[in-house]
């Protein structure tokens, strides 16, 4: 495993973080303990969650994914040696305050969190997505509530556009309250532009580490899709299959992703992630495996270095965002 420095942070991560929104939906708990066991094992030691997870499954409540880590880190003893990061915004009981990113909330919801988890503090804590509804100094007071009470160690933001980003750190740094050190975007070979025309150049900027979520297209990129064949049958490889399959710049982007993985005896999946890891601003992205199996697949793209030319073809098909030196 290889590790890298989360921000400004002091932290230092696995260069894949390993997402449980599947724990207690499509992974039971006895699977997600083997996959976090196997992760573990391998020298993974970064874990995504958050409370609502997964509110939206049958029978789930939220906080399932969260009380499914906490047990495991209980039964392994390892607390100590896992990055934990988890979220706040989303609604996780009635009333008022139930929802949103106000002081009330957040200080409300990360007790239920650090309960769950079975832990007196959280590694990362983040907002899920901005909330319009609440003025960005009182979420940031919160933040540093927390943070000086020694239940978080540093926050992080998700789903942000790149002013309200600025907004929100410009406003920390002149109010001398914690700041936001990492940002959570969907960002793969077939989003690029939405991180890369302001986002990415503000956070090299201001030294913010990118966790991007969604690496692999939801996974549209790990090669089981084809032009031109039905897709997987699921409900969630059908909506995969509708939003890209008349974008011919997205089969682009998989046709070249597919032909490099061929020429390096690789799976897509790790071509794909190996891209991302190759970006100077990318600290980790967040990997999702049901399986110990998939794991292992995706563990596969640590190490993998692809050539300048591997690199022009993606960048190429997908876009050609970035400009090479020769």
């Amino acid at each position: 495993m290889e590790y890298r420095q989360l921000g400004r942070t002091g932290l230092k991560v696995s260069v894949l973080c390993l997402g449980t929104m599947q724990w207690g939906w499509t992974a039971s708990e006895k699977r997600a303990r083997t996959v976090m066991d196997a992760y573990f094992e391998a020298g993974g030691n970064f874990l995504d969650t958050a409370d609502v997870y997964s509110v939206w499954a049958r029978n789930n409540p939220g906080g399932v994914s969260e009380e499914i880590i906490g047990r495991w880190m209980k039964d392994r003893g390892n607390r100590d040696h896992i990055v934990l990061a988890t979220k706040v915004r989303g609604r996780m009981w009635k009333g008022p305050d139930g929802e949103g990113l106000g002081r009330a909330h957040i200080a409300q919801a990360v007790e239920h969190s650090l309960r769950r988890l079975q832990t007196d503090h959280i590694d990362l804590y983040q907002s899920h997505s901005y909330d319009e509804h609440v003025p960005i100094d009182e979420t940031m007071q919160g933040f540093d509530d927390l943070v000086r009470a020694g239940k978080v160690r540093h926050i992080g933001a998700s789903n942000y556009s790149a002013w309200r980003l600025a907004l929100a750190i410009t406003g920390s740094d002149a109010s001398a309250v914690a700041r936001y050190e990492t940002l959570q975007p969907n960002y793969s070979l077939v989003k690029r532009s939405e991180f890369e025309r302001e986002l990415r150049p503000l956070c090299e900027a201001l030294g913010i580490g990118v966790i991007p979520y969604s690496p692999l297209a939801a996974g549209f990129l790990t090669g089981k899709y084809r032009r031109g064949e039905n897709p997987p049958r699921s409900a969630r490889a059908t909506g995969i299959a509708n939003r890209y399959g008349n974008d011919e710049r997205a089969w682009q982007t998989l046709d070249a992703v597919v032909d490099v993985a061929a020429t390096n005896g690789r799976t897509p999946a790790q071509v794909a992630l190996a891209w991302l890891l190759a970006q100077s601003t990318i600290t980790a992205p967040i990997v999702g495996a049901n399986s110990v199996e998939q794991l292992q697949g995706l563990l596969g793209s640590v190490g993998l270095q692809l050539t300048r030319q591997e690199m022009k073809r993606l960048d190429g098909a997908s876009g050609d965002s970035f400009e090479w030196n020769d």
